[in-house]
């Protein structure tokens, strides 16, 4: 399976609209694209789906190692990947570059042409330039115009771009590619999906053919993912609009070592017959009264008294908290496990690639082990003051005071999310 990134000059120039109409584009032209995605971002990925029916890959060296991102590369199928690039192309820690080091893709420039013709190719010409002068292994193969017209607008585009970067075609300005934000970022894509024929009218524009000539092969990984024996363990994950953050290889690894079954706390459902439960981010915050009035959030909380081992991740940790006051500022009942009050704010509240060490044996690490991941979150968290912390924050901020992994029972909620090669879906059926 051979692939490309379509990198951004920066955040905000279109990426993700560019990737669904190349998408889109590659199907129409009888290609099985896969998608995936630069970084830990679980939104965009909804989107890809959406287009291919199919799952999105997360590639990201900081969460799961360069293996662990060639692992997730090979777990996908079709023949041309087309993986989204995160922020601008060499925009932080865990940058969309270090992705394109890691599996050897040429980079595709997607540059906003909006108000430029000439200056796109000064723009590639610049971000190419760079490259060299950093000593970046990046190869920048070509230019994807978004927001271009067609005509003069594109024919200037195409003529100043210097010999060996290739124009590769243009998103035009359609209104129909715009999708809703919100706080985390856009709206999921079951929830705003662009109009397909909106899609296939954009990536008339685009020069697929060119595209796929100039795909490569990455590296196949120099391990295999870590194994472990399959256990006769239960796994319930919830799964729905509060419940929406988590990464296709995280619930492929559950399922290799235990039995999974899928649940709603919003919809209500029972808690399914299980050894231990996942709570996956999401949005809480938008079901507040579905969870409070649903009867399983309840019923969870009196399991995870009782003992049963549950890990939430961020809107997890939230549900498993005492009360939820959402954006509108109402206070909602949550499952009472965990000593904690959470509110959401007006702007996030924490952001970055994270790195957690245990203070102790916990569900998803052995005490002194680390684990990493990342942490976006509007919300905050009032701690009792004898609340217990299973990790102590190397990077990032967690909870409160550089703590993060709130435990009572056998229950941890964290505000990291963490993705399956970082080991700990291992321990977590290990433990149950």
């Amino acid at each position: 399976m051979k692939g490309f990134v379509l990198a951004g000059t920066a955040s905000g120039v279109g990426k993700t609209v560019a990737s669904l109409s190349v998408l889109a584009g590659l199907e129409d032209a009888g290609y099985d694209p896969q998608p995936a995605k630069a970084g830990p971002d679980f939104i965009d990925p909804s989107h890809h789906a959406a287009v291919c029916e199919r799952p999105s890959r997360s590639l990201d060296p900081w969460l799961s190692g360069e293996d662990g991102t060639r692992r997730n590369y090979w777990r996908g199928s079709g023949d041309v990947c087309v993986v989204e690039g995160m922020m601008g192309l060499y925009d932080g820690t865990n940058s969309t570059a270090a992705v394109a080091e890691t599996l050897g893709l040429p980079v595709v420039l997607v540059v906003d042409a909006k108000a430029g013709m000439e200056s796109v190719a000064a723009t590639a010409l610049g971000f190419e330039t760079y490259a060299a002068e950093a000593g970046r292994d990046i190869d920048i193969v070509g230019v994807l115009a978004q927001r271009a017209h067609g005509g003069r607008h594109a024919d200037g585009i195409r003529e100043a771009l210097p010999e060996g970067l290739a124009y590769l075609g243009r998103i035009p300005p359609l209104s129909g590619l715009e999708i809703p934000d919100r706080h985390l970022g856009l709206h999921m894509g079951a929830e705003a999906p662009i109009d397909a024929d909106t899609l296939a009218e954009a990536s008339e524009h685009v020069e697929i053919e060119r595209l796929v000539a100039l795909a490569r092969e990455p590296p196949t990984p120099g391990s295999a993912s870590p194994s472990g024996p399959g256990t006769d363990a239960t796994v319930a994950v919830a799964d729905d609009g509060a419940f929406c953050f988590r990464y296709p290889a995280t619930v492929e690894r559950l399922r290799e070592r235990a039995s999974v079954v899928t649940f709603s706390p919003v919809a209500g459902d029972p808690l399914p017959a299980c050894d231990g439960v996942y709570l996956p981010g999401g949005y809480p915050e938008l079901h507040g009264a579905a969870l409070a009035d649903g009867g399983t959030i309840d019923e969870l909380g009196e399991r995870a008294a009782d003992g049963l081992p549950v890990l939430g991740e961020c809107g997890g940790l939230m549900a498993l908290s005492e009360t939820l006051t959402d954006g509108d500022g109402g206070t909602h009942r949550m499952a009472g496990v965990l000593p904690a009050d959470v509110r959401m704010c007006d702007r996030y509240q924490a952001l970055d690639h994270v790195e957690l060490r245990a203070r102790r044996d916990t569900l998803t690490a052995g005490r002194g082990g680390t684990v990493r991941g990342h942490e976006f979150h509007y919300s905050e968290a009032d701690v009792a003051d004898d609340a217990t912390f299973a990790f102590d924050v190397e990077r990032g901020d967690g909870i409160v005071a550089k703590r993060d992994g709130l435990t009572e029972h056998r229950t941890l909620g964290t505000y990291a999310h963490v993705h399956a090669d970082s080991g700990a879906f291992d321990r977590f059926v290990e433990h149950l």
